[in-house]
């Protein structure tokens, strides 16, 4: 079975709790006596009981601001957690240091002015250099914190297009690999030979759209998707191929609607599938194999055969549907559903977004 590797975790210090412990360290230190001294001046330095209850209580206010900010931070970085949403995550970053930690400063001002902490009294002058204060060490925090989450988010994604890509010459190593064994080989040419004489123009056909499965098979790793119509079009001709062996056998219903045609879906899926139901089901004219494709009420693409499985099980490593499922879950965090009812075996795809002309 091709398994993916595991999805690789950042590093501790790239975490998201890790980095507000590390802001949290990082600014602590001195922004704490800095604001203490601003708001006592020299006596917070010439008085050792001054200095440690004026820190103490500056720290402890600190700290709430730090765990409602690591609360509020995390809900805006799950409403904005893309590369592509740094404008707005930074923004609202901003506007949520800018609104939490005036409020922890006040209701501190006002804790020393009511209670007449350490000789404290007010002065506009003294206020308004603290709040100056606060909004630039407001600015890099934001700053700081956003460079090391968005180079973070860059290397996960690296990751998952690096394991994306793996995925799709898998895929296409293994298709490739299924139509090129002897086997297939053999009875694609056992076919041919049988129409050379007796059916000229169809064995024409044949190496038409034998022409085409291969074409589409070396061509599958240009891209991470395409598109349901490409799709359908090889299917056609990796169908004909199956046509031709097992005639009445087999056989092939597509319903889907010219507007879900334009859909995308990773490339060599429905082979996969279809490979898949040949392979495992028996296979005759008195009891032919039907595989029907279409897309469902939800807009689903829907693969379904009937199931009348060999009496001899097939060995079988289950690459093609762990493939389709690798895919998916790199593309879109959705994974396709398989379902065995007993009479029938299902998988739903869903199609992502179509492509605008």
């Amino acid at each position: 079975m091709m398994t993916l590797p595991p999805k690789q975790r950042a590093p501790w210090w790239l975490s998201l709790n890790a980095r507000m412990q590390w802001h949290m360290l990082l600014l602590f230190p001195w922004f704490i006596p800095l604001v203490s001294y601003l708001l006592l001046g020299p006596r917070y330095l010439a008085d050792w009981q001054t200095f440690v209850g004026a820190t103490a209580l500056n720290l402890a206010i600190g700290v709430l601001c730090h765990f409602s900010l690591d609360s509020l931070t995390k809900s805006v970085v799950g409403w904005f957690p893309g590369l592509r949403q740094t404008g707005q995550r930074v923004l609202l970053l901003l506007l949520v240091f800018l609104l939490v930690t005036p409020v922890a400063i006040l209701g501190g001002l006002w804790l020393y002015d009511h209670f007449h902490l350490f000789g404290y009294s007010v002065h506009p002058a003294t206020l308004k250099r603290i709040m100056l204060f606060n909004i630039a060490a407001n600015l890099v925090s934001v700053g700081v914190y956003e460079s090391v989450y968005s180079l973070n988010k860059w290397r996960e994604n690296m990751l998952e297009k690096e394991q994306l890509k793996k995925a799709n010459l898998q895929s296409q190593f293994e298709s490739l690999k299924n139509q090129v064994n002897p086997h297939f080989l053999f009875n694609s040419l056992n076919s041919l030979s049988s129409l050379i004489a007796d059916e000229p123009r169809k064995a024409e056909e044949f190496v038409d759209e034998m022409s085409k499965v291969y074409r589409y098979l070396l061509q599958t790793n240009e891209g991470e998707l395409t598109t349901l119509e490409t799709e359908l079009a090889f299917t056609r001709s990796y169908y004909h191929l199956l046509k031709t062996r097992y005639g009445a056998g087999i056989q092939l219903n597509v319903a889907v609607a010219a507007p879900y045609e334009t859909y995308q879906l990773p490339p060599l899926t429905l082979q996969m599938l279809i490979e898949n139901a040949v392979k495992h089901n028996v296979i005759h004219v008195g009891r032919p194999l039907t595989i029907d494709i279409r897309v469902d009420e939800s807009g689903q693409l829907q693969v379904r055969n009937n199931l009348q499985r060999k009496s001899v099980r097939v060995a079988s490593n289950r690459v093609g549907l762990a493939n389709i499922s690798a895919k998916y879950r790199l593309l879109t965090q959705i994974e396709p559903t398989v379902s065995d009812d007993g009479g029938y075996f299902t998988v739903v795809l869903p199609l992502l977004s179509p492509v605008t002309v």
